[in-house]
């Protein structure tokens, strides 16, 4: 077991929670809009911090009091609004690329140019980025090369643990081929993942559990024939008891 959450909650945001997370399990978040699954998301990275409940690291209990404790211990987060939370526009690539990498460094161990480039080229080159050069403003570029990079960014932390948070949604055929490509391929090498999407088909694709949120509250947690997309559906829509298999 990698992670577990136990009792964790914040007060007006998301009911107390238990969910446990091992290596190379990708763990599905469905649920309507509004539902907490970014609540969630947020609050498991410390971007909200919890007011209950606690979490444990590869066994140790851990505080994760805010996204820096995160980032120090293995988390990344690509959030759902990539314009707003995601990419620093003005920045180029190559900088947000290796901006999360930097801070976890530590700015006493500042990275220079040709680190930062051969940096970014690896990660632009594996996530085949579109882009005319690594030091183009990142705004410039498509929205699914942006989340190509915003996820490129956290790649090189060599994260144990990653939140997706509808990593797919608004972005071009050719892009989106290549998330799921890049999720199943984190999974079968021993990444944990939470993956939150609104697309059933894809979540029931690639999850080794689901977890069904309504009104800010996990409901249902789905394993085994049990992923499915009239399953969840049903989840969605009933009781957590009528839900449960």
């Amino acid at each position: 077991m990698l992670l577990e959450f136990k009792s964790y909650g914040r007060k007006k945001s998301v009911h107390p929670f238990d969910l446990t997370i091992h290596k190379g399990e990708v763990i599905g978040v469905a649920g309507l809009l509004g539902s907490g699954r970014t609540e969630m998301a947020r609050l498991m990275f410390g971007a909200d911090p919890a007011d209950q409940g606690s979490v444990t690291v590869a066994g140790k209990p851990t505080a994760i009091r805010n996204t820096t404790d995160a980032i120090s211990r293995g988390f990344g987060f690509c959030p759902e609004d990539r314009k707003a939370e995601g990419i620093f526009g003005d920045l180029s690539v190559r900088e947000n690329i290796i901006i999360a990498l930097q801070g976890k460094l530590g700015w006493f161990r500042a990275l220079n140019r040709d680190e930062q480039l051969e940096i970014a080229g690896k990660f632009g080159e594996a996530m085949d980025i579109r882009a005319a050069s690594l030091d183009m403003p990142v705004k410039l570029l498509s929205g699914g090369n942006q989340q190509k990079v915003i996820l490129s960014r956290w790649l090189a932390t060599d994260p144990a643990f990653l939140i997706l948070d509808e990593p797919t949604r608004g972005i071009d055929v050719g892009a989106h081929a290549e998330i799921v490509r890049t999720i199943n391929r984190l999974r079968d090498d021993g990444m944990a993942m939470v993956v939150i999407s609104s697309e059933l088909d894809e979540v029931v694709a690639y999850s080794s559990r689901i977890v069904v949120m309504r009104d800010r509250e996990m409901v249902a947690e789905l394993r085994g024939k049990n992923i499915n997309p009239g399953v969840i559906v049903q989840a969605i829509a009933n009781s957590a008891d009528e839900a449960q298999p």
